[in-house]
């Protein structure tokens, strides 16, 4: 990640919580704790972020704190490939007429490009897809109501008389944190809380997530790993997560990413 990069995550995640700490800031932009030090001093010398003892805060802290986990933009750039691969795997599943739901995220967002072809009912809680879908699709599109969290590009309502129930779909789209016996882990309670009413209002669930979700763990469960009916990745999952999910009778889809398929080819 080059340093206006780096500059621009870590001024996004000043603004979401009191103090970030160095620790978080290297998580978030896989940087060294020397090369995060740097860029906090630089941007405390230019006025952007006030330095405190093991990390940053902002100058004026937003009075709405955002949610748990890594900025959209921030995941949008991480496996790209895999990430489109499982959504075309993802859209196979789809037909003309359906109604589905796609929850907010950065590989459930790569189904808009392959979902053009297709005329879906979609319900979502993303802005980025709703936005994609109504410009470059035939795809009818309702989107969620409630607060809107910029970092993440999704709206969520705390309240249960919104409008999630009142979609039925056939199918629900949408990603994780982490995958692990215990079922499937989210990083924030409202996250968790949105989730299940929207998992309540489909037949299926289909989850997807890139390989390295497996190996990813958080304090929260969404749901147990039961409750999923398909789960798409890519060709980096073990041989000792594929039979987890096989003992939990999860259909399990293998995508082969863009450079695998052409080989195959060749």
């Amino acid at each position: 990640m080059h340093e206006k990069e780096r500059h621009g995550v870590i001024l996004s995640a000043v603004q979401d919580r009191p103090v970030v700490t160095v620790a978080e800031l290297c998580g978030l932009t896989g940087a060294s704790e020397a090369t995060i030090r740097r860029d906090i001093a630089a941007l405390h010398v230019s006025k952007k972020l006030r330095r405190v003892r093991g990390g940053a805060e902002a100058l004026a802290p937003n009075p709405f704190p955002g949610l748990a986990g890594r900025p959209f933009s921030v995941n949008q750039t991480l496996n790209i490939r895999q990430k489109q691969a499982i959504a075309r795997a993802a859209v196979d599943l789809c037909e003309d007429g359906d109604p589905i739901i796609i929850n907010g995220g950065t590989t459930t967002f790569q189904m808009v490009h392959p979902l053009a072809t297709r005329r879906c009912q979609v319900f979502t809680n993303s802005f980025p897809i709703a936005e994609h879908l109504l410009k470059a699709s035939k795809n009818s599109v309702l989107i969620s109501g409630g607060v809107i969290y910029r970092e993440q590009n999704i709206v969520l309502s705390p309240f249960d008389n919104d409008v999630t129930r009142n979609f039925y779909a056939r199918r629900m789209f949408m990603g994780a944190q982490g995958i692990a016996p215990l079922g499937v882990m989210e990083a924030d309670p409202l996250l968790i809380q949105a989730e299940q009413k929207l998992i309540g209002q489909a037949d299926e669930l289909v989850l997807l997530v890139d390989s390295t979700k497996f190996d990813n763990r958080s304090s929260l469960v969404l749901c147990p790993l039961d409750r999923i009916d398909v789960l798409i990745t890519d060709e980096g999952i073990s041989d000792r997560h594929a039979a987890m999910l096989e003992a939990a009778d999860i259909r399990l889809i293998v995508a082969p990413t863009a450079g695998a398929q052409e080989e195959a080819a060749s």
